[in-house]
């Protein structure tokens, strides 16, 4: 049974999410995480010994370790918003070396932050916390603002710094996306060929997928596509925002979709539309973490365990949590990060 903790965060969700059944896509067709995800998942594949021993250092790294589930703590958003709205909150957080302590204080898996906070660190820190370097940010200062996510150094450099990973977003949907798409596998490419891995950050973006009232940018279909266009670019993990609902291409009346997507692969339940995203993940051989969201506050401790859970019971690999931990004190930073990383260690939250 899950500890009281848990169910009293859930709240009146508990029951709702903890007895959950999935009835859409059945859990025997998942490739769930498991303490040997590289040699089930990645031993036959393209991938050089290289990049299977950094995804294994990776997911032996933190309180997680050798689970198959990875907790990663990311801090990008002082260039993707501002450094003033990513860390006036807690200003400590302007020095890199406290970033990187609070993800090893937190037990992650690994940190990912941009190239000058992970650069200046990397002599100090690149081997005791594995290191992935995001290569491309939306600025945020240009006027108007654009959907866009810009270069912010080399493959190589990252390398050079000893990172494990890369990073990168791309805007599926955007008017940059076709040029994102041709430099992210470009970079992914050579990340492969140095021997790092590959995370992509699947995110939608497009004023219509607004539509009457309703933003469709977390729709079920829509990022699993999102989803399906990022495993296709050999990304080894795939970050995802959580569903929020269904019917993104049904309402922009735009693209290609089939009438099952919505009356037997997906149903309303959070969790059923989170498997849908690892449906097409490759049937979830490429594991999915979901986003920990922003920060509101007082509910934010039990707004990450819930996407803890639902992530965890659709078959997905685990949380990427940032604002959530950083922007209050350390020590209730660790506790957050702690309290996520209780839900994949505990045993009795199982697949529905």
């Amino acid at each position: 049974m899950p500890s009281e903790k848990t169910i009293d965060l859930l709240g009146d969700q508990a029951a709702y999410l903890l007895d959950h059944q999935c009835k859409t896509i059945p859990s025997n067709t998942i490739h769930l995480p498991s303490a040997d995800h590289v040699d089930k998942q990645w031993i036959n594949s393209n991938r050089s010994n290289q990049v299977l021993n950094n995804l294994q250092r990776l997911l032996s790294h933190g309180r997680l370790s050798d689970t198959g589930y990875c907790s990663i703590f990311p801090v990008d958003q002082g260039i993707e918003h501002s450094g003033g709205s990513a860390f006036a909150p807690n200003p400590i957080y302007f020095d890199p070396e406290n970033i990187i302590k609070l993800a090893m204080e937190g037990g992650c898996n690994g940190v990912a932050s941009t190239y000058g906070v992970l650069g200046l660190m990397s002599r100090k820190y690149a081997h005791k916390i594995p290191f992935i370097v995001k290569i491309n940010h939306n600025e945020f200062l240009s006027m108007p603002n654009r959907f866009d996510q810009t270069m912010f150094g080399t493959i190589k450099n990252a390398w050079e710094m000893g990172a494990c990973a890369v990073g990168a977003t791309i805007y599926w949907g955007s008017a940059e996306s076709a040029r994102q798409l041709k430099e992210v596998a470009e970079a992914f490419e050579m990340a492969h060929e140095l021997g790092m891995a590959t995370i992509l950050w699947c995110y939608t973006r497009n004023n219509s997928f607004k539509v009457d009232g309703v933003d469709y940018h977390t729709s079920a279909d829509l990022t699993g596509q999102a989803n399906h266009l990022g495993v296709t670019l050999q990304a080894d993990i795939i970050k995802q925002k959580l569903p929020t609902n269904n019917g993104g291409y049904l309402a922009t009346k735009h693209g290609k979709t089939h009438k099952l997507v919505y009356d037997k692969l997906s149903s309303d339940h959070p969790i059923d539309l989170t498997r849908y995203q690892i449906l097409n993940c490759y049937n979830g051989r490429v594991g999915l973490i979901n986003s920990g969201g922003e920060s509101k506050g007082s509910s934010d401790l039990a707004d990450a365990v819930y996407t803890a859970v639902v992530n965890k019971r659709a078959g997905g690999m685990g949380l990427i949590l940032g604002r959530k931990a950083f922007q209050r004190p350390m020590n209730e930073g660790i506790e957050l990060l702690n309290a996520v990383q209780d839900v994949y260690l505990d045993d009795s939250i199982t697949i529905a």
